[in-house]
């Protein structure tokens, strides 16, 4: 039974949200699966991932073949780095406390990334919305000038009008 890992789709028109699920490759896309290992929700910005890594390098281990949008994904969690390095410590190329230290340095580096991404996303955020607000101010500034005039010249037709009347 060739298994692959790939996305399920759930969520509504236009609005996509994925499962990661290991199934049969055989079975629809939406259909029957083995085991969920994780969510991805691609309407966030950065993309909202969810994963059990250590399910997925369990199903790597065993055979399993991702499609290339899971692969990516897996790659962008660290699964396929821990395969990787799972692979070398069955090798004895190295022990497990360095294989684990090497998946935390990437880790912590890889978050940092991450974090760094979201804060001048959050930034340039609140910066177009400043420039917004002070846009909208000076708009309703020429509006109040622009209006102001027009007000002046009422209240002086109104005034000569009930000067005329009154010397009639």
């Amino acid at each position: 039974m060739p298994v692959k890992i790939r996305l399920q789709r759930h969520g509504k028109k236009g609005k996509p949200y994925y499962w990661i699920v290991a199934a049969d490759s055989r079975a629809k896309r939406d259909g029957k699966y083995l085991e969920k290992l994780g969510a991805y929700n691609p309407n966030t910005n950065p993309a909202t991932i969810e994963l059990d890594v250590d399910g997925a390098v369990t199903w790597l281990q065993n055979g399993a073949q991702p499609t290339d949008t899971a692969k990516a994904i897996l790659s962008y969690k660290g699964a396929m780095l821990k395969n990787h390095l799972a692979g070398g410590v069955r090798k004895g190329a190295l022990t497990e406390e360095q294989a684990e230290e090497k998946f935390n340095a990437w880790l912590k580096e890889k978050t940092a990334k991450v974090e760094a991404k979201a804060e001048g996303l959050s930034k340039a955020d609140a910066d177009a919305k400043a420039k917004a607000l002070e846009a909208e101010k000076a708009i309703n500034e020429a509006r109040i000038a622009a209006a102001a005039p027009v007000v002046e010249e009422a209240t002086e037709n109104t005034e000569e009008a009930k000067a005329s009347n009154e010397e009639e």
